[in-house]
């Protein structure tokens, strides 16, 4: 089953070609997320969703690879139910996806019989793979809790490569982290990472950064930005204005 990116009505799952293309950019509106009735970050949202998940999960929503064996089950009744996204549904993802062509060179079109493709299901949790990993590429938005639009975007920017922004390689000259709020066992989640920075500046504003109290056991700050402590991160309408540039400087548009 298959959602059809211009065809919301058809059925389960969205099977999505990344395509590049060099032309200007489309002049369209990207659609904005509905308004929560509460500031809930997109971090703690995503964590919420995440919680319990069965996968093994980097960062809170990197999907780690693995293999495994299926069981044998010759009944329907050990396989979990596939359950659709509904047309509204269905179109939020659109948009947000489609948020991307307004801006930038990115192009996401129906999957027709390409072997490498995204598909976007409803499983347990907000997550995706880090950039192209090849075949059909699964990228996670339950529908309880990860429809927004900017949780989406979060989410398709990893499959197109992007980490978070507070692992990036040169952070601890833009934000601390405070290990005392954070458990240890969690502590791997703000790993630094070798990060391809592309001669862009640390921001705050990326759709990639986490909240403040990401991870956090007592709901005190787990990131705290410097020297400024009260700068705003992990806000949740959309990729900001370096989240275009460097999407654009990294597909060479």
């Amino acid at each position: 089953n298959k959602i059809e990116v211009m065809t919301p009505s058809a059925s389960l799952l969205l099977l999505l070609l990344l395509g590049l293309s060099q032309a200007l950019p489309l002049q369209e509106d990207g659609g904005k997320e509905e308004k929560a009735p509460d500031t809930v970050d997109i971090t703690t949202r995503i964590l919420r969703s995440n919680n319990g998940s069965n996968e093994i999960l980097l960062e809170g929503d990197l999907l780690a690879p693995r293999t495994r064996n299926a069981i044998m089950c010759y009944t329907q009744n050990c396989f979990w139910k596939k359950t659709p996204f509904t047309s509204s549904e269905k179109q939020l993802i659109v948009n947000a996806m489609q948020g991307f062509h307004s801006k930038t060179c990115i192009r996401f079109v129906p999957r027709k019989n390409e072997n490498d493709y995204i598909s976007v299901e409803n499983k347990e949790g907000c997550y995706s793979e880090l950039g192209k990993v090849g075949g059909s590429q699964v990228l996670s938005l339950n529908r309880q809790g990860c429809l927004y639009y900017g949780i989406i975007q979060h989410e398709v920017n990893h499959a197109l490569g992007f980490q978070h922004e507070q692992t990036r390689s040169d952070r601890n000259n833009y934000v601390t982290i405070n290990w005392a709020n954070i458990n240890p066992k969690e502590a791997y989640n703000f790993a630094k990472q070798v990060t391809n920075n592309q001669n862009t500046p640390y921001d705050y504003t990326s759709i990639m950064h986490y909240g403040r109290t990401a991870f956090s056991i007592n709901g005190k700050d787990s990131i705290t930005p410097i020297p400024n402590p009260n700068v705003q991160i992990g806000q949740r309408q959309g990729l900001s204005s370096w989240d275009i540039i460097r999407i654009n400087k990294l597909y060479s548009c």
